[in-house]
């Protein structure tokens, strides 16, 4: 089947076809580092880092750029408000969201460029889009004349009469006000660069441009990012790099938002739930669960309820997967994912549908389980790891098994084992002399342990209990 995707440009699925056979190229617009993250912003890495994991698994070389806006409007109204130097406040937070991205199970992206680290590429895009007569310099901005560009809204499809283009404070000498600032003149106490128009900072749509140009080249197959993206930020992205001369990006892919109350996550809304503090109160595979599960451009409506549904889900395959091993043992994941899971896949990205193909496996595996049919579990596991593997959900992978190697995951999943086995022995022997208080007594501390204590006629078993059970 080939691999299908929703084009925002195109209003419509199309056809993936790469530039270059057997490569795909990615740029996906990263953090702008003004505060830690929550989890509507890691959300977008999440859902393209399964993407990229997919296009891996059908055998592209992926290249993927991730940026980081280490320098904008907000990132210097922080530094005001708290006293502290505007680098310092940015590196801060992008090792916040680096650690956020990690904790999640992203892969690194190929290439991370920071805004600050490419202002002599960014002064060579707005050199050569004054000659072509696309931008113009005044009061120390330099600004990009929209009406010099035909199809300039394509992407947003709005009408140029009716557009209200935001800008910020100092920008002064626009000859139409719609014209977007792609330089900033610098204003006291502000961070700024020397440019041949005078001090200054970049805007933020002329970043991204220039760095995509320097490390994905004039064209690109995927630009990415989430849906509040497409105006102003996407669409003044293309105005500039195709005035420029590049093609920029073949196709456009956009997340949905993560919602509380129906409003965007967003700090301005006061209404954000930092990752930092709920991997705390949530294993970090079940965030990733809940997060990266839905399809990417449904919106996320965060509740307690909802991730305590997506804990007992992800609970479910976890929960086979262990037997599995205890009765097949190590089994390593297939090399090929099932049909049906490869055609959610190739949809769009179906990740709900491709679920639900992980699901019906596990109840495979659990039956074949029930009746020791061990070639078929193994079988079953095989599937479902290679299934996980692609969402970046395989409970055995060293990621999520043991930090940084899977021996020390093992070696302490032998551990607890043993402990609690000796635990068991005791409700054993406790029943055997029929002291069915203090049987239940000891499942029930353990149950309040957060373990589940499950009667076998091979013996008692354990495994991890939702959050409801702890």
């Amino acid at each position: 089947m080939t691999l299908r995707l929703y084009d925002t440009s195109a209003r419509q699925i199309r056809d993936f076809t790469p530039l270059a056979p057997g490569r795909v190229s990615i740029y996906l617009c990263g953090a702008t580092v003004q505060a830690a993250p929550h989890i509507g912003h890691i959300r977008s890495g999440l859902n393209f880092d399964i993407m990229r994991r997919w296009f891996t698994h059908r055998g592209y070389d992926v290249t993927f750029v991730r940026n980081v806006t280490d320098i904008d409007d907000k990132i210097i109204a922080k530094s005001a408000e708290q006293g502290r130097p505007w680098w310092a406040i940015g590196y801060a937070n992008e090792r916040a969201f680096d650690d956020a991205y990690t904790a999640l199970g992203c892969l690194p992206p190929t290439y991370e460029p920071r805004a600050t680290g490419h202002i002599p590429e960014m002064v060579q895009m707005m050199r050569e889009l004054i000659d072509r007569g696309h931008a113009y310099a005044a009061d120390g901005n330099v600004y990009f004349d929209v009406r010099s560009f035909p199809g300039y809204l394509s992407l947003s499809n709005q009408d140029l009469d009716d557009l209200r283009q935001p800008s910020g404070e100092g920008e002064t000498g626009k000859r139409d006000p719609r014209d977007f600032a792609m330089w900033k003149a610098a204003r006291p106490g502000e961070p700024s660069w020397e440019t041949p128009w005078g001090p200054g900072r970049p805007g933020w749509h002329l970043e991204c441009s220039a760095m995509a140009h320097k490390y994905l080249g004039r064209a690109f197959d995927i630009h990415g990012g989430g849906v509040d993206l497409v105006f102003p930020h996407h669409e003044n992205e293309i105005a500039q790099s195709r005035a420029y001369g590049d093609d920029f990006a073949a196709y456009w892919l956009h997340n949905a938002w993560v919602t509380m109350s129906g409003e965007k996550m967003s700090k301005s809304l006061g209404n954000s739930v930092l990752v930092s503090e709920m991997v705390r109160q949530w294993r970090p595979i079940v965030l990733r669960y809940y997060l990266g599960t839905p399809h990417y451009r449904s919106t996320i409506e965060y509740s307690e309820d909802a991730l305590r549904d997506a804990e007992a889900a992800f609970g479910r395959i976890e929960g086979f997967v262990q037997r599995a091993v205890e009765r097949a043992g190590s089994v390593e994941p297939a090399a090929e994912v099932p049909d049906e899971f490869a055609a959610a896949m190739d949809d769009d990205f179906g990740v709900p549908q491709a679920l639900a193909v992980v699901h019906t496996t596990v109840r495979q595996g659990n039956a074949a389980l029930a009746e020791d049919d061990k070639d078929a579990v193994s079988g079953a596991l095989a599937g479902v790891r290679a299934m996980l593997g692609v969402l970046g959900l395989d409970p055995l992978d060293a990621h999520w098994a043991g930090g940084d190697s899977a021996g020390r995951g093992e070696e302490l999943a032998s551990v607890v084992d043993a402990l609690v086995g000796l635990v068991l022995e005791q409700r054993q022997a406790a029943r055997a002399r029929k002291d069915y208080a203090t049987a239940d007594a000891i499942r029930d501390q353990l149950q309040r342990s957060g373990l589940v204590i499950e009667d076998t006629p091979s013996g008692p078993r354990w495994e991890l209990g939702s959050r409801d059970a702890r």
